[in-house]
């Protein structure tokens, strides 16, 4: 067992200016734990989607009336303020969790050796992230559950767990130049499958706005668009999706494509096809609070398979400047 060496004065000083740093020196993570601490981050942002959903649907959205506190004069949820004031606390202390595992996925990367500069990037961003989006969500409170404000924490969200699937795809990869494994046509078709998709996210947040499920049982102002036209807007832009997905698919077939995005294609579909199962009967059924929590569920595992299929098209390989060399093989063999 080796000896655990004593800190002293000067390190102590080191990791109060730059902790990071200071980890990173004393501190190598293996590729796996890099990678299970960016799909920790991801799997939170994925919670906090569910979790914000059923602040809403259980009409808990002013369940701590104020914010950053959860009432004038009380820091946390109170007996008096119920089932709740419990909820939109819990939800609030998601956040922290949320946080943690963002953290955690800063310090992995940036201890990995050797460092990764945009792997580090692509965790600060999601803490920037973050923290603007605690920010709006206090908004959200302040303003009474205003429902263009919830679009925005929504799509806020969206663009968080956006960083968090390219952050773990990249953990899975070198830093090589992407190298294009379909040809250009093929790219141009996913891109317009990515529009769709966003397309297809943005309508779901007016949907939500103009729907019944305001998120309080209190008077909360809804944005004044018909909500049964809106769905089916939705819906089309969600066949669209559909649509395009199966003709990617189809050409990725008919050129030979690598198994990889063909895989990815096939994942998103099937989530597709789920989802639009949930869609549908949530609307027909009168839009049952369970199904609507699955149907928001489902929206962050579809956007996450979109961007996996985006992200299957090239492959990134170890650069050249971080394989050992001759010189660093025989140190390694003679350890």
């Amino acid at each position: 067992m080796e000896r655990v060496p004593n800190l002293t004065r000067a390190d102590a000083v080191a990791a109060v200016r730059n902790p990071l740093a200071f980890i990173a020196e004393r501190w190598t993570p293996t590729p796996r734990t890099v990678r299970r601490a960016a799909l920790a981050a991801l799997v939170m942002s994925v919670v906090i989607v569910v979790t914000g959903g059923a602040v809403r649907l259980t009409g808990s959205g002013l369940g701590c009336p104020t914010w950053p506190k959860c009432t004038d004069n009380s820091l946390t949820a109170t007996s008096e303020m119920g089932f709740h004031g419990a909820i939109e606390f819990g939800n609030r202390m998601l956040t922290y969790v949320l946080c943690a595992a963002v953290g955690w996925a800063i310090i992995a990367a940036r201890s990995q050796k050797p460092y990764r500069r945009g792997l580090t990037r692509l965790g600060w961003a999601q803490f920037w992230v973050v923290m603007s989006n605690a920010v709006l969500g206090g908004i959200v409170v302040l303003v009474g559950l205003n429902p263009y404000t919830v679009a925005a924490h929504f799509v806020a969200t969206s663009a968080l767990i956006a960083i968090g699937t390219v952050m773990w795809q990249r953990t899975r990869e070198g830093d090589a130049p992407p190298r294009p494994l379909v040809g250009g046509a093929v790219r141009q078709l996913v891109w317009f499958l990515i529009a769709a998709a966003v397309l297809l996210i943005l309508v779901g947040t007016v949907v939500t706005g103009a729907g019944p499920h305001a998120g309080d049982s209190s008077e909360v102002d809804r944005m004044p668009i018909n909500w049964e036209t809106v769905s089916k807007v939705h819906a089309v832009l969600a066949w669209i999706v559909v649509s395009l997905t199966f003709a990617l698919w189809f050409v990725l077939k008919a050129v030979d494509s690598p198994k990889a995005p063909l895989n990815r294609t096939r994942d998103l579909f099937l989530i597709l096809l789920a989802q639009g199962v949930i869609g549908y009967v949530q609307y027909f059924t009168d839009l049952p609070e369970l199904l609507v929590g699955l149907h928001m569920l489902g929206s962050a595992l579809v956007w996450i398979a979109v961007l996996r299929v985006l992200l299957a098209l090239r492959e990134r390989t170890q650069a050249e400047a971080d394989l050992p060399g001759p010189a660093t093989e025989a140190a390694l063999t003679r350890a």
